[in-house]
């Protein structure tokens, strides 16, 4: 199985990438893991959120293979502790055949065609972050689940 992180628009704040290539680098140690950005969507002041929405859930959809196992990162799915989701994270190496593919959209959400394709939606937190802090926390909660599941002291009880 390959984790992938399916993300809009590419991070342009260096403290940010530093911090995401840092634990992509350190999650190369224990599982396949990639992250793949698709370019934010050009001329949005003549869109409306709908429209935006549409348009960003084309592209999702486009990069999508058949056998993907999607998880939404949504404000409304499943909450989960550190050492909850690395069960997850176990689980989905044993059930999941080809890709498990974590999905942060656009700054409105997802498109309703998006959640159609959608297996399970997963929140990092109740809290809003922005979409840069989004895949720096959920690399760092990925990196932690793999060290929980390894017996590792990076995560304390």
């Amino acid at each position: 199985m390959k984790i992938t992180l399916l993300v809009i628009g590419k991070t342009d704040t260096g403290y940010f990438i530093d911090a995401v290539d840092e634990y992509r680098k350190r999650l190369e140690h224990y599982i396949p893991f990639e992250m793949q950005v698709i370019p934010d969507i050009k001329n949005t002041k003549n869109l409306t959120i709908e429209q935006q929405k549409e348009k960003e859930g084309e592209l999702i959809l486009k990069s999508l293979q058949s056998g993907d196992y999607i998880v939404l990162l949504d404000e409304k799915g499943k909450e989960y502790t550190s050492a909850q989701f690395a069960g997850y994270i176990e689980k989905k190496t044993h059930s999941v055949s080809k890709r498990l593919v974590f999905i942060i959209g656009g700054p409105y959400g997802f498109s309703q065609a998006v959640y159609d394709k959608t297996n399970e939606k997963l929140t990092l937190s109740r809290m809003t972050f922005s979409h840069q802090m989004v895949r720096l926390i959920f690399v760092e909660q990925l990196y932690r689940a793999m060290t929980i599941l390894n017996n590792e002291p990076y995560h304390h009880e």
